[in-house]
């Protein structure tokens, strides 16, 4: 069975970002009991302490705009890794943050849950 998972990636980080960029307090459907967040340096495991902890994020308005995206498949189960790389625009800032995110995202029925998901700002050197 051969899958796009570049498609399937392509979907899934327009919806994410759509989502989190509206309302993210929405987001705990895509996660499950055993999923992990790493965010900077905090880890949470779980879908209701992942989505405190993004709705608890000290903005009010945010807006990811995407400049790469990767995808791979994971394991022969149909897994798949996704990175993405872009600039984060949060409240009334005019300069975009750079960031950088990682998910593993697991297949289950029909769709795909957030397995892991690595979250970190790029800060110029």
């Amino acid at each position: 069975m051969s899958m796009d998972f570049n498609g399937l990636a392509q979907q899934f980080t327009d919806f994410y970002y759509q989502q989190f960029d509206s309302d993210r307090s929405q987001l705990g459907n895509l996660y499950r009991e055993q999923s992990m967040l790493t965010f900077e340096t905090s880890q949470l495991q779980g879908a209701k302490d992942i989505v405190e902890k993004l709705v608890s994020l000290p903005f009010q308005k945010v807006a990811h705009r995407i400049t790469t995206l990767d995808a791979q498949p994971a394991s022969p189960s149909g897994d798949v890794l996704v990175m993405i790389t872009g600039d984060l625009l949060i409240d009334e800032e005019q300069n975009p943050q750079r960031f950088s995110q990682v998910f593993h995202l697991i297949p289950e029925g029909n769709s795909y849950y957030v397995f892991n998901d690595i979250f970190r700002l790029n800060y110029s050197s």
